[in-house]
């Protein structure tokens, strides 16, 4: 493993410096082991390593190519391990780093956001009012928070929160059937969000998005 750890740094500075480029192919294997003095074995597992978690692409017949680097491609890899770890104790650790980066996201949203994009989440927080389940509504929720975090601007930010967002969706279908006035509340701490972004005031989204996710976890923390 150690041999193989090793591979996987060597091909990663090769990328970090910009050596190796998104979409650039990579040497041929015999080429690339001995300019890194490595044995092709431990090239071979390091680039089984990397393809798992989509820095690289193997593309049986033509080589292989490194990946695109993006957000969304990067973090599937994190949607995998978070699918693996779906205990309370797990989901109420999701709940903090929600309430961590979630307001962050809301108060850069809230420094350009557009007439548009707030009107697009007043319609969601109209079809979250009108939902006729559980279900719907933590549907318009999630929609809601994605698109907030989409109006920060910052496309690994609003991966992230994507990715998070998982995990705690059953969390969230089980407040909503057990504790009185949830449906109410969500939606009328939506509302602030969107009048916070709309007044273009960062500290206020910021202070709204916190209270909002800090509820769910409060409710989820009562419970364990």
């Amino acid at each position: 493993m150690a041999v193989t750890d090793d591979a996987i740094l060597r091909v990663k500075e090769m990328i970090v410096s910009g050596e190796l480029k998104p979409g650039d192919r990579l040497p041929r294997e015999a080429d690339l082991a001995g300019r890194l003095g490595l044995s092709r074995n431990s090239l071979r597992e390091a680039v089984k390593a990397l393809s798992l978690v989509r820095v690289l692409d193997v593309r049986q017949g033509d080589g292989t190519y490194v990946s695109s680097l993006r957000a969304d491609d990067l973090l599937g890899a994190l949607s995998f391990v978070l699918d693996l770890h779906r205990g309370e104790d797990s989901v109420l650790e999701v709940l903090q780093v929600r309430r961590i980066l979630e307001p962050a996201a809301a108060a850069m949203a809230a420094q350009r956001v557009g007439p548009d994009e707030v009107a697009a989440l007043r319609a969601l927080c109209d079809a979250a009012e009108s939902a006729r389940s559980v279900e719907e509504l933590v549907e318009h929720d999630l929609e809601f928070h994605r698109a907030v975090a989409q109006g920060s601007g910052n496309a690994y930010l609003a991966q992230l929160l994507d990715t998070l967002a998982g995990p705690t969706v059953r969390v969230r279908i089980w407040r909503g059937i057990t504790q009185g006035g949830a449906v109410d509340r969500t939606v009328a701490e939506h509302r602030a969000i969107v009048d916070a972004l709309a007044a273009h005031q960062p500290e206020l989204a910021r202070s709204w998005s916190t209270v909002h996710v800090a509820g769910v976890e409060q409710w989820l923390s009562d419970l364990t």
